[in-house]
């Protein structure tokens, strides 16, 4: 069975942003840290954080279905047809994602 494994690349904190916006002082999201990895079907892994899970989703799901990012209307988008990079939607404090399709085995 195939599942995607999701590893955290970056954490990223817009202090700008922050500092216009935020009612106080804010930090990299506090969820995650640069190198974890998850492993997920098209179930929310666990300790996974809910708003970033429901950003993603869409490119988990694609993958499990057997879809990719390198051909059809993504074609030259991914150099690999089987990894998909993606991030949550928090503006303030993003985190990206790389999304890859693999074997449950490993």
């Amino acid at each position: 069975m195939k599942k995607c494994r999701i590893t955290v690349l970056k954490r990223t904190l817009n202090n700008d942003l922050a500092a216009e916006y935020c009612q106080s002082q804010t930090g990299l999201c506090p969820c995650f840290k640069e190198g974890d990895v998850f492993v997920a079907g098209f179930d929310q892994p666990e300790k996974f954080c809910g708003w970033a899970w429901n950003d993603i989703y869409r490119f988990v799901s694609v993958l499990l279905s057997g879809g990719n990012y390198s051909s059809g209307v993504f074609k030259g988008w991914m150099k690999k047809s089987n990894e998909m990079i993606a991030c949550c939607t928090d503006a303030i404090r993003p985190v990206t994602f790389k999304i890859e399709l693999v074997d449950e085995s490993e």
